[in-house]
């Protein structure tokens, strides 16, 4: 009798139960809601207030393993066209080459270098923020609102909430240095709907 018969025959069975385990493990793909992910964000205004101003995600994907941050990535666009200041003259001012440049920089693209889990619901995104021409780290603290079905179990979401801050002249975007502040707070609201070709509905999160 082969010896080695029995090893193989361990091995095999090994290679058998940790296969689905492997494909569980995989990150779960998503793919971001444009109408439901928004980005608010806020800048000093010679020191009389702080307007806000609201972008658009145009796109982008989303790899989260619930199990194991650290597997989970995600890369998206943001459309500077869709700059909403409130006020229509506001959004062609700001959007002018002497500060977001919208028609030459349409699109701002964000993508991630790792992810750091904190607790359950809390981690920071880490990662390049490519603005205006210019390409610079940024991290961005965020926490899990809920993974889950809609109300109608028609699709599995994603939601989270974020927050980060920027210095614009880190951009190029260095224009009316006494009137408009540097330091540029931001506010991120996502929702990403699972890729049902890539992954198991039926499968639970917490």
């Amino acid at each position: 009798m082969n010896r080695r018969l029995p090893y193989r025959l361990l091995t095999l069975c090994f290679g058998c139960v940790l296969a689905p385990c492997a494909a569980q493990a995989a990150a779960d793909s998503y793919r971001y809601d444009p109408v439901h992910s928004q980005i608010v964000f806020s800048i000093d205004h010679d020191g009389f207030s702080r307007p806000l101003g609201r972008l658009h995600v145009a796109q982008g994907q989303l790899h989260f393993d619930p199990d194991d941050w650290s597997r989970s990535s995600t890369e998206l666009d943001i459309d500077m066209t869709s700059l909403d200041m409130g006020d229509a003259e506001w959004n062609k001012a700001v959007c002018k080459p002497s500060l977001l440049d919208c028609k030459a920089f349409p699109t701002a693209h964000f993508a991630s270098t790792s992810v750091e889990r904190k607790d359950a619901t809390h981690g920071i995104l880490h990662g390049v923020l490519t603005l205006h021409g210019v390409n610079q780290p940024i991290d961005i603290p965020f926490r899990v609102n809920r993974i889950g079905k809609t109300i109608y179990g028609l699709h599995t979401i994603a939601g989270f909430s974020a927050t980060a801050s920027l210095d614009r002249t880190a951009f190029g975007i260095t224009e009316f240095p006494n009137a408009i502040g540097h330091d540029v707070a931001i506010w991120l609201e996502l929702e990403g709907v699972r890729d049902s070709q890539t992954s198991n509905d039926n499968k639970e999160h917490p």
